[in-house]
């Protein structure tokens, strides 16, 4: 069976998704035949999203809200199970980045990463993996960063908060695998969009650098859900080719 056919009809949520990676991944699941349902604090940037993917024939439905919030997740899982039958695919991608030395960084600066970056995937794997345990079947798939397998100075909080993820997958992956869900993690380098900008990057500094288009990385997050039923990606590194040599 094809990669194509193996994501065919199946339905894929993705958090975070208004813009950059999510946004991009959004399509690129659509065009292999996937049911799309994706989630965003930016209603009118979720719809845009929608119609385009529907103007290529996919299938796509958006929930507008936080995904801080245990309503969001509670609500985005039901819209998937309603529309299209089940949640096959969680894509927890929603994310925020905010680059400071410790001694610059609040307690509301860093409840804030942690809780964009942790507890949204906290939330969204709480209440999927009851039906694809159900199902016995299934993927989590976390969209961490390098910055969550390598410590950086100046990035403290953020290196935390995605080391976090990195940790909360490894975990899941020995819970759920035996009821057939997969979980695996994606850790990207840098990536031209929106994040962090204003908050340790900025508009400038992104577009003329060497870092990767969210398509290129949306390529990868659908490979690593293509895989034949018994083979799983725990954890893969994605670096843009732009990096000086040692």
């Amino acid at each position: 069976m094809s990669d194509a056919n193996r994501l065919s009809g199946k339905t894929v949520l993705i958090t975070g998704a208004s813009s950059g990676i999510g946004w991009a991944t959004a399509l690129a699941f659509a065009e292999k035949g996937a049911n799309v349902v994706v989630t965003a604090r930016r209603e009118e940037r979720l719809r845009e999203l929608c119609e385009a993917i529907r103007a290529k024939d996919g299938k796509a439905v958006f929930f507008a809200g936080d995904a801080t919030e245990e309503a969001t997740a509670k609500q985005c899982i039901a819209l998937a199970v309603s529309e299209f039958g089940q949640l096959d695919i969680l894509i927890n991608n929603a994310g925020a980045g905010n680059y400071k030395n410790l001694v610059d960084t609040s307690v509301e600066e860093y409840d804030a990463l942690m809780d964009v970056n942790m507890k949204s995937s906290f939330l969204f794997a709480r209440h999927a993996a009851p039906g694809m345990i159900a199902q016995r079947s299934g993927e989590i798939l976390f969209i961490s960063s390098v910055a969550g397998v390598q410590g950086y100075p100046g990035e403290a909080v953020y290196c935390a908060s995605k080391f976090a993820q990195v940790g909360f997958a490894q975990a899941l992956d020995g819970e759920l695998r035996k009821f057939g869900v997969k979980v695996g993690t994606i850790c990207p380098g840098g990536v031209k969009s929106e994040f962090a900008v204003g908050k340790g990057r900025t508009e400038e500094g992104v577009k003329n650098s060497y870092m990767m288009k969210p398509s290129e990385v949306a390529d990868t997050i659908v490979f690593a859900c293509s895989l034949p039923h018994n083979a799983r990606i725990l954890q893969m590194t994605v670096r843009h080719m732009g990096e000086p040599g040692k």
